[in-house]
């Protein structure tokens, strides 16, 4: 069935390590304006409330830094996902840090409980980190622990106080009560970059991961076909896309961190348009565009609103 596009514009950058990602979906406005192109005059758009000004305040939770803020950004995010999902339109989400994508999780099964939801993460980054386990504090390494519920206690380095505790067992129930997918039902793409606690997890519940080299070798039509093979018994299905899946030499350094030996740009394009044809994809999502790390002027914004444009057509050409 055929659905509306909603763009749902999310600026917090308050689980990332560096400043900046609030600014990418306007730099992705600036690459669309730039070409003459209407884009972002053709759908609805809700603009999300974030908590960036907490960037200017001490915080208090080393390991987990403005998860007070981070609450209610996630709680935001669930709440307009859920609406535009019951409202029957498709979420194109555009998010500054990736860590509120746990609330993107959660404003799907949220209005999905009964259903199955499959997960495709194209990252560089396993963002599997918990405030038990994280050895730099920022969120954004760890939206896929919240929606799996997942401490890790068997990896666990930091002693973490019981406010932090009390806010991370509040999230991992937010719209949902209790893990959000099943760790079968995650896809890693062009993962490259994670540490070792990340990779216990991995191997602990033998999570699928699509590295780039396979991508190199068998194309990007065989591995669309491996993907949703391996989701085949999901219901429904969401794609979260960051831009550091691609490689920085190709793209920019428009990223916060960006990760060399990447995605091309046509992977890329590819890999989501293909997914997007498959009428369980209800929900969408672009992050970590970084304009003020950019070393091109504003050309990570300029590739990936190619990649925006193609999934939207996609999406809304689907019989």
């Amino acid at each position: 069935m055929k659905k509306e596009i909603s763009l749902l514009i999310n600026r917090s950058e308050i689980a990332a390590g560096t400043r900046g990602s609030s600014l990418g979906a306007d730099a992705l406005m600036a690459a669309a304006r730039s070409q003459g192109n209407g884009f972002f005059a053709r759908y609805p758009m809700v603009r999300i409330a974030d908590r960036n000004e907490l960037l200017d305040h001490k915080d208090a939770h080393p390991f987990a830094k403005r998860i007070n803020g981070f609450e209610n950004v996630y709680s935001s995010v669930a709440n307009q996902v859920s609406a535009c999902l019951s409202d029957e339109h498709f979420p194109l989400v555009l998010a500054g840090d990736h860590a509120s994508a746990s609330g993107t999780i959660a404003g799907i099964k949220e209005t999905y409980p009964d259903k199955r939801l499959g997960l495709v993460w194209i990252d560089a980054h396993a963002d599997l980190h918990t405030p038990y386990t994280t050895p730099s504090g920022n969120m954004h390494g760890m939206p896929l622990a919240i929606a799996l519920c997942e401490d890790n206690m068997q990896c666990k380095s930091n002693e973490v106080d019981q406010n932090t505790i009390a806010i991370w067992e509040r999230l991992k129930n937010i719209g949902f009560s209790g893990p959000k997918i099943l760790a079968k039902d995650l896809v890693f793409i062009a993962l490259r970059d994670f540490e070792i606690q990340e990779s216990a997890l991995i191997d602990h519940y033998s999570i699928s991961v699509i590295p780039v080299s396979q991508v190199n070798e068998e194309g990007t039509s065989q591995i669309v076909k491996q993907t949703l093979g391996l989701l085949e018994d999901c219901d429904i299905l969401y794609v979260s896309f960051d831009v550091d899946s691609m490689d920085p030499s190709l793209t920019s350094l428009g990223t916060g961190t960006p990760v060399k030996n990447g995605l091309t740009p046509d992977q890329a394009k590819e890999i989501l348009v293909g997914l997007c044809k498959d009428q369980r994809v209800i929900c969408t999502e672009f992050v970590e565009i970084n304009p003020c790390l950019d070393d091109k002027m504003n050309k990570m914004a300029e590739v990936a609103f190619g990649l925006l444009e193609s999934v939207a057509s996609t999406i809304e050409n689907r019989n």
